[in-house]
């Protein structure tokens, strides 16, 4: 397949690229836009067809579901049943932008659009570019992140360029994403309300409009659970896993420089490629290996958005062993470790 590459110019694209893209979606094709979480690759959300193709670009697990994306919140009560208030006192709070909601779904949602499950993940994007060909295709698009299944998000053009080339219609360059996580999931299709997925929507900012809310069970665990059903993207399966082995060290950070650095240098010895994902505070600290900064430990959302970069970084150079330091907190920090964990595939040694 030939894959169009169109670029945006300061964040909006010629009517004619537009266009061009919304023709694609139109007749069930697939194209990779940029909203301000990562990259997403959309189709037709309300196609099957259209859906099944996005499984097929990615080697995606049919049981993953998808997030249907919107251009406006009124779309929300044409593919919704049972609209509780929450989801209108967090949409109107939060939307435009990185929250994703889980409600029962309309019977024109197809099940290859949400995994085979009742229920839809639905999101309206910030990114002016992704509603702008939300809109004009018809809007409902099915956008997962724009990668190959399992392998860190995309951030900029050039990581979806890498991974699905020749594989997708097109892929619009919009520039480098401007948060680097995921969005939020709240699952509101049950009696309480919960988080499936943590992102830069906190939990603290979630109740702040609708009270108590609770993490499921799957985010704050540290192993690999492949019986359950994911009813969210990202809740089963490895995902975000860069080539390498990634192994995260937690505890007192004096103890963990001290640790990696020990570890770097065997591997080293034996001639193995070494990569360090430190902070801005402790990068000058480690004495072995590629150091790569991801971000202060005073700015969270500079270590959110420097995440899947470093990651992609050390694919390119195929590094062989990765050791990183925890960036946990109760906060930005529950998303960031979510990510890790699961690109680590839960490999974390505590040296304390």
């Amino acid at each position: 397949m030939n894959t169009i590459i169109i670029k945006a110019d300061k964040g909006s694209l010629r009517e004619e690229d537009l266009q061009a893209a919304s023709n694609i979606l139109h007749r069930g094709g697939l194209v990779a836009f940029p909203t301000e979480t990562v990259y997403g690759l959309g189709a037709d959300a309300l196609n099957p067809k259209a859906s099944k193709k996005i499984y097929e670009a990615k080697g995606r697990p049919s049981d993953n579901p998808l997030i249907v994306h919107i251009s406006d919140i009124k779309h929300i009560e044409d593919i919704v049943r049972n609209i509780p208030n929450k989801a209108y006192e967090l949409a109107e709070v939060f939307w435009p932008g990185p929250l994703t909601l889980i409600l029962n779904k309309k019977p024109n949602v197809p099940a290859s659009t949400t995994g085979g499950l009742d229920t839809v993940a639905i999101r309206l994007p910030a990114a002016k570019i992704a509603r702008d060909i939300i809109a004009a295709s018809g809007g409902f698009i099915a956008a997962p992140s724009a990668n190959t299944s399992g392998k860190p998000s995309p951030t900029k053009a050039e990581h979806v360029i890498a991974d699905l080339y020749g594989k997708i219609d097109m892929i619009v360059d919009g520039g480098e994403s401007t948060l680097g996580l995921e969005s939020t999931i709240v699952d509101l299709s049950g009696q309480d309300p919960i988080i499936l997925r943590p992102g830069s929507i906190t939990k603290t900012m979630l109740e702040n409009v609708i009270g108590n809310i609770e993490y499921d069970a799957e985010v704050l665990r540290r192993s690999i659970n492949e019986n359950i059903v994911a009813k969210a993207p990202g809740m089963k399966y490895l995902h975000y896993a860069p080539e390498g082995c990634l192994t995260i060290y937690e505890g007192d950070i004096q103890n963990v420089v001290k640790a990696i650095n020990i570890k770097a240098k065997e591997c080293l010895d034996l001639g193995r490629s070494v990569g360090i994902i430190a902070s801005k505070e402790t990068a000058g600290l480690y004495e072995y290996g590629e150091v790569k900064t991801i971000g202060s430990r005073k700015d969270e959302n500079s270590i959110a958005a420097g995440l899947y970069g470093v990651l992609r970084y050390f694919d390119k150079n195929h590094t062989e062993f990765i050791f990183s330091e925890s960036f946990a907190s109760d906060e930005l920090g529950q998303a960031i470790m979510n990510r890790l964990l699961k690109a680590a595939g839960y490999r974390i040694v505590s040296v304390d």
